[in-house]
């Protein structure tokens, strides 16, 4: 496999197919992806705000007189890093899951800019999303532009001559997750699906489905895997992230079966768990998403509750990072 370098910017995967990639792949920080053939484009994903969408949409018309009106855009899943810009893609058609658009019409942008706004109102929770992500980016003019045409698990589509299949994994991620697979390129784009070199983000689960969809990638002819979030990769990539979900499922089980709660699970839990990986503040997400499946409870978690859980780690661990000066937590 190719050796990528992991820069800011517009990468050339060879035979009309692109990645943008913006590193470190943390909080907000993801890739998106750019397939053409002829004067036919599709995108895959846009960025978490108007500025970063349209550096990215300039750099790609520069590189591909194709991309200058892009036809089709595809939402892997509905959180904002990868749909925020969409308004700036006029006249695609964007396709996506069902359950994407039903998730983005229920989390339409102004939620989570409220929440932005009112970071100082909600406590350690809001301190940690202003930290994480709300200081970092310009959520100014955001509108909800959500997916024109729906599929529940498969749909093949065509950019001039290139086929492209997309499949919907999930959910696993989020309630509905696409991979963006094109065969003769042996490329896969697989949105947040793989995170590479970073811990991933549990929104929704099950885990079996997210082991699942890892399974599915490994079983392609593949190559090239362009992740929602870190370096352009392959494989190995992809076993390491599944390696990570099947053990985290252990050793929460084993902890639940304990009778430990969620919360003095993580703290055991992320102490020592790939801890070479950015960001192991989202082991407290994970685990909790774990317990509420090993319970059996099928409603949205508590996000507001587990965000200050989270909190209350991360500042210990970075104390220097409060926005409210140094914090050592409660």
């Amino acid at each position: 496999m190719t050796n990528w370098t992991y820069t800011k910017g517009l990468h050339d995967l060879g035979n009309g197919c692109w990645a943008w990639l913006l590193p470190d792949g943390g909080w907000g920080w993801s890739n998106a992806g750019l397939i053409i053939d002829g004067d036919q484009s599709l995108l895959v994903d846009t960025l978490f705000d108007l500025p970063l969408t349209a550096e990215m949409l300039s750099a790609m018309r520069d590189a591909a007189p194709a991309a200058k009106e892009i036809d089709t855009l595809v939402n892997t899943h509905a959180n904002g890093d990868h749909t925020f810009g969409n308004q700036l893609v006029d006249g695609a058609e964007i396709v996506a899951s069902a359950a994407c658009k039903e998730e983005m019409l229920m989390r339409p942008p102004e939620v989570f800019v409220n929440r932005i706004k009112s970071w100082e109102e909600m406590g350690d929770a809001g301190a940690i999303i202003w930290e994480l992500m709300g200081r970092k980016f310009d959520f100014v003019g955001l509108e909800n532009r959500v997916p024109t045409k729906t599929f529940d698990r498969e749909l093949r589509l065509s950019v001039g001559n290139k086929r492209v299949e997309l499949t919907n994994v999930g959910p696993a991620h989020t309630r509905g997750d696409v991979l963006v697979h094109v065969p003769e390129d042996k490329t896969i784009y697989t949105g947040d699906i793989v995170f590479v070199g970073g811990h991933p983000v549990m929104w929704s689960g099950p885990v079996g489905n997210w082991i699942g969809a890892c399974d599915h990638i490994l079983a392609l002819d593949v190559e090239t895997v362009v992740p929602g979030h870190g370096p352009i990769s392959g494989k190995n990539e992809v076993r390491a992230l599944r390696n990570y979900l099947a053990e985290l499922q252990d050793e929460a089980r084993k902890r639940y079966d304990a009778g430990l709660d969620w919360v003095a699970a993580s703290e055991e839990i992320v102490s020592d768990f790939f801890t070479d990986w950015i960001d192991r503040e989202r082991v407290f997400i994970n685990v909790n998403s774990l317990y509420r499946e090993f319970d059996g409870d099928e409603k949205p978690p508590a996000a507001m509750k587990v965000f200050a859980e989270m909190a209350q780690w991360y500042w210990r661990e970075y104390p220097d990072r409060h926005p409210h000066g140094n914090c050592t937590g409660h």
